[in-house]
């Protein structure tokens, strides 16, 4: 069976999703939802030369682990800028649009074909010489001269190219068509057998949906670029309702995680509607006061300590020292260091407090066809105190079982759960954030169990609570 990707455009067509640009924080809730929904790749907006368009990049980058991919227009874009943005990303890709019909060459690049031509490869030979993952998008093939787009795309995979995208920038085919034009320009371009081939269609004619999933399913195309909210192209809805109904009948399936597409869809809809004259930007913050932020080496304990109380806590002098310190070993190491390390910083550094919680034993039973339940045995002070939580999956019951020990409900502010090592082996690494009297108190929990490292930082940040309260 084929799984076909699904890259999501949202954040990279910024301008069409209404009237005024995205502010930061905006951009951060969109790329967070789309982790959530395990999209196969999030496509981010050209940096435009901005330190603000630079910074959200970083931001993203560091905050999601599926793959992240900066567009460049080719005629003008700074290849070396954009992966400087990037580049923190788990997968990071470089894409390189290029216009090939004749107008949109002249309009948007003042070119000629052989010009293009030879800027193709250049540029595609700088991404390269930056990283293995390069895709070439070919905008506006459609309407392009049939020999120069062969030539166009024979030259971008010469170049180190692995990506291809086919781009119906106009909307103007039919899904025969379509198909048709995919698969011709597979027949006259041999090298594209040996990389991956995806399309993007205008929804001009309320065909784009339609138009890509003829060219999967005919053309043998890869995969497609979609938004999540309505913005000119096929909906992630659309294209997972496609795979959902025709994926057994064209073997075809996906990576998608669909439980969760409806709502974050229409949260995201409610966030991204048009804002009414004079109507604050939903959601806006400055972006030296956004939850989501880089810091580097450079930062001094002033900036560092701004951005610790931002996330929500409240530290003395002595552990935000501890923090700073934490911080430089961890920036030393790496390029820039994101909201994820600094909580985990903040967790493992700050507030360092007596046990008064210890977990004696747990047990937890899931499946797919049995609800989720949790049986805890804590001990506090030398007493055993046992919980029995049910609750939406193994995490979601082995909390409510410790909460159902404890006699109370600690607002969950954030959780994080990430690998540290790799193999079957592997350990993980668990963030839980709890507030409780206004204050934010993190735990950080370690363990071959992901299950096990998400019980221990929970009640690593309940012996915070306790202890601040006693």
């Amino acid at each position: 069976m084929k799984t076909i990707k699904l890259i999501d455009m949202t954040l990279r067509e910024v301008n069409a999703l209404r009237e005024g640009a995205l502010s930061f924080k905006e951009k951060l809730e969109i790329a967070r939802g789309l982790e959530r929904l395990k999209v196969d790749g999030i496509e981010l907006a050209p940096i435009g030369g901005a330190k603000a368009d630079q910074l959200s990049n970083k931001t993203i980058a560091a905050m999601v682990s599926t793959a992240l991919i900066a567009a460049v227009e080719i005629a003008e874009g700074n290849v070396e800028e954009t992966w400087e943005s990037i580049r923190g990303a788990k997968h990071p890709r470089l894409n390189l649009l290029a216009p090939l019909s004749p107008a949109l060459m002249e309009y948007s690049c003042h070119k000629k074909a052989p010009a293009m031509l030879e800027l193709i490869e250049k540029q595609v030979k700088a991404a390269r010489g930056l990283t293995e993952s390069v895709e070439f998008s070919a905008v506006d093939a459609t309407r392009a001269e049939p020999q120069f787009l062969y030539q166009a795309i024979a030259a971008a995979i010469a170049a180190g190219a692995n990506r291809v995208t086919l781009c119906d920038t106009a909307g103007i085919m039919l899904p025969d068509e379509f198909a048709a034009f995919v698969a011709d320009v597979k027949a006259n371009v041999p090298a594209l057998a040996g990389v991956k081939l995806l399309v993007q269609v205008s929804d001009e004619m309320s065909m784009g949906m339609a138009c890509a999933a003829a060219a999967i399913a005919a053309s043998g195309a890869d995969g497609m670029k979609c938004a999540i909210v309505p913005a000119g192209y096929p909906t992630l809805q659309q294209a997972a309702r496609f795979v959902e109904v025709k994926g057994a009948a064209l073997d075809i399936a996906m990576n998608l995680r669909t439980t969760e597409l409806a709502r974050v869809a229409g949260q995201l809809n409610r966030m991204l509607q048009p804002r009414e004259e004079n109507e604050s930007p939903i959601g806006n913050v400055a972006i030296g006061e956004a939850a989501g932020v880089c810091l580097d080496a450079n930062d001094d304990i002033g900036e560092v300590v701004k951005v610790v109380r931002q996330l929500g806590y409240d530290l003395s002098d002595e552990d935000n020292a501890k923090v700073y310190e934490a911080f430089r070993r961890v920036a030393d190491r790496k390029h820039f260091v994101g909201t994820r390390e600094l909580d985990a910083i903040v967790a493992s550094t700050a507030l360092q407090v007596p046990s008064t919680y210890h977990i004696e034993s747990y047990v937890i039973n899931s499946g797919n066809v049995i609800t989720a339940t949790a049986n805890i045995l804590l001990n506090r002070n030398g007493e055993k105190l046992r919980g029995v939580g049910v609750g939406d999956g193994p995490i979601d019951a082995a909390f409510l079982a410790i909460e159902q020990v404890i006699g109370h409900h600690y607002e969950l502010d954030d959780f994080q759960i990430q690998t540290v090592t790799e193999g079957r082996d592997a350990m993980g690494q668990a963030l839980v954030k709890l507030r409780a009297d206004g204050r934010v108190y993190s735990g950080n929990g370690i363990s071959t169990d992901i299950i096990g490292a998400s019980i221990r930082a929970y009640i690593s940040a309940l012996n915070k609570i306790v202890y601040e309260a006693n």
